[in-house]
């Protein structure tokens, strides 16, 4: 069986002041497979496009904000994550410096800048929390990741740092 996962990036914009982290609230397409959660910013790599400029690229689209300073966090591998199955392969970064103001949103939903200290209580992908805490801590290490899902769920987690 051969492995030909999404390559995607998922971004997580930090405020100035490094206590919120600004996040999309997916409201706008009821047929959204991510319909109601918050999720970072972020997509599919385009054919050319090396992941640091898929990255900037998709926080200029979802946000319209220039990131200036990105620091790569961890890959996490997401074997059956797709609507219909597909492995998806995300690239995570955390963005420390960024010039511009976000808009609103976009067509996939609203801005929203949530203090750091309440993301986990958001409705999130079940996923997320295994390791958005590394996406913010102090530890220098990347992680990397793979977590395996079925019709929706996580069925495990694990991962390694670096």
């Amino acid at each position: 069986m051969l492995f030909r996962p999404v390559l995607a990036t998922l971004g997580y914009i930090l405020s100035p002041d490094r206590q919120q982290v600004l996040m999309i609230q997916r409201n706008k397409r009821p047929d959204d497979l991510h319909f109601g959660k918050y999720n970072g910013l972020g997509g599919r790599l385009e054919p050319h496009e090396d992941i640091v400029s898929g990255m900037r690229r998709e926080i200029r689209e979802e946000s319209g904000l220039e990131a200036e300073e990105l620091v790569l966090r961890g890959t996490i591998s997401w074997p059956g994550f797709g609507k219909n199955g597909e492995d998806w392969f995300g690239f995570i970064f955390r963005i420390e410096r960024w010039s511009g103001q976000p808009h609103a949103g976009n067509h996939e939903g609203t801005l929203v800048w949530v203090p750091l200290a309440e993301l986990e209580r958001l409705p999130l992908w079940p996923g997320d929390r295994y390791f958005l805490s590394m996406v913010f801590d102090d530890d220098p290490r990347a992680f990397h990741g793979c977590m395996p899902y079925h019709n929706g769920q996580p069925q495990s987690w694990s991962y390694v740092r670096v």
